[in-house]
């Protein structure tokens, strides 16, 4: 054979080769689905303006961020009708398929919600763009696949196309979130609507609900700083574990007395400790509202009573119970001898073991060492009662992490 001739059937036989390999790698496509490569972060926002489908992951639901409902927001009987609520959260832990939790608690019409996104990602429920919640109830939404990072913001916006209230909010959330509306974007303290934000996670052992009042909300602490005493917890944890800060300005262990929480942390416990995705730690920061708040409570033994109850009702579902001693509060308005009295005498059985399974000693933390009754002028955000950053960072760094590893195992019921 001449040579020329060798070389084209060579030519040839290559040639066919290459066809036959792309041919089977487009069947293989067919049958498996295309792979597509990491898409370079300049692509997010593109992604971000198609639908998604709903996701599917592995590992479990866990809280990456939560908070609690509190009341009805005043003047808001008809709702935000044609409006966009935009709001602004904070997370704890990362993933890349997360889900939302709208609350109608307060409501006592149906709330109607349409073009919800997270991240500006498409979010659906039971498949639908929009979903109607009843009044006093809630709903899950689809998972949704968007990446979450760990301690970053993240934007959960939903539109209500028609009037229905009042609204079910959080105030004074020390994050600026926004309403938007014919008239232009409004920013806002007020969390409205949203309850949660959990994402699929197979590294993270769960999550740390923190049960508390004004002192875990972060009253005091510097807006949009992310300096609450829970968040700095969840900074030392290093994505370990999601933290769902369940705490309420003037929440109580029992009762509502004259602060802004419409219900005790008795009465809500099952709904914003119980039902958090991955809960597996609660830590219970309550009882001075019950000291010092219109109508006190004289009988230290009450208070220590009703956490006894809030533990055992955790620990019929798996969940370890880690409990902080009651901070000082000389010099605010409320405080007497008597009240500081009580607040001691609930101290002394905290600290004998006599209540959780554990205790971080949070009075010991910020009180000054020469007047005891008080809170350290460093850590003090002026009322003498609710700490500044400084004062939130010191509690957070003084939880000792390891009773966090030594919990149980998570819950991984789906809600």
């Amino acid at each position: 054979m001449p040579r020329r001739q060798g070389y084209a059937l060579l030519i040839a036989l290559v040639a066919g080769t290459a066809m036959l390999a792309a041919a089977v790698a487009f069947s293989t496509t067919l049958l498996s689905g295309p792979r597509s490569a990491p898409r370079p972060s300049a692509e997010t926002q593109a992604a971000a303006r198609n639908p998604a489908a709903p996701a599917a992951s592995g590992g479990a639901w866990v809280a990456t961020w939560t908070t609690a409902p509190v009341r009805a927001e005043p003047g808001t009987e008809n709702g935000f009708p044609g409006s966009t609520i935009r709001n602004v959260v904070h997370t704890s832990i990362g993933g890349e398929v997360a889900r939302i939790t709208l609350s109608n608690l307060f409501g006592t019409t149906p709330l109607v919600v349409d073009q919800a996104t997270v991240n500006t990602r498409p979010v659906t429920f039971k498949g639908a763009a929009t979903v109607t919640v009843a009044a006093g109830g809630r709903v899950v939404s689809d998972p949704v696949a968007v990446p979450v990072a760990p301690d970053s913001d993240l934007q959960v916006g939903f539109r209500t196309p028609q009037g229905g209230g009042p609204v079910t909010y959080h105030p004074n959330s020390h994050q600026t979130s926004y309403l938007i509306d014919g008239r232009g974007t409004f920013t806002t303290t007020n969390w409205r609507y949203l309850t949660a934000v959990d994402v699929r996670s197979e590294r993270t052992h769960g999550a740390v609900v923190a049960l508390g009042d004004s002192l875990t909300a972060g009253s005091g602490s510097t807006t949009d700083a992310n300096a609450r005493w829970p968040d700095v917890l969840a900074d030392r944890l290093r994505g370990r574990y999601g933290v769902a800060n369940a705490g309420i300005a003037g929440n109580r262990i029992a009762g509502t007395g004259l602060g802004s929480a419409s219900q005790s942390a008795t009465d809500r416990f099952d709904r914003d400790v119980l039902s958090v995705a991955g809960a597996r730690t609660v830590v219970i920061a309550l009882g001075i509202n019950d000291v010092q708040q219109s109508p006190q409570e004289t009988d230290a033994q009450r208070i220590v009573d009703g956490l006894r109850a809030l533990t055992d009702r955790a620990h019929a579902r798996g969940l370890t119970v880690i409990g902080a001693t009651l901070t000082p509060f000389e010099g605010y308005r409320s405080w007497t001898p008597q009240r500081n009295a009580v607040r001691l005498a609930v101290n002394e059985q905290i600290r004998a073991g006599a209540v959780f399974d554990a205790y971080v000693d949070f009075d010991a933390v910020v009180r000054d060492p020469a007047a005891p009754d008080r809170v350290l002028a460093a850590y003090d955000s002026g009322d003498h009662l609710h700490f500044n950053d400084d004062g939130y960072r010191a509690l957070g760094d003084h939880v000792d992490l390891k009773l966090l590893d030594r919990a149980g195992a998570p819950r991984t019921d789906e809600l």
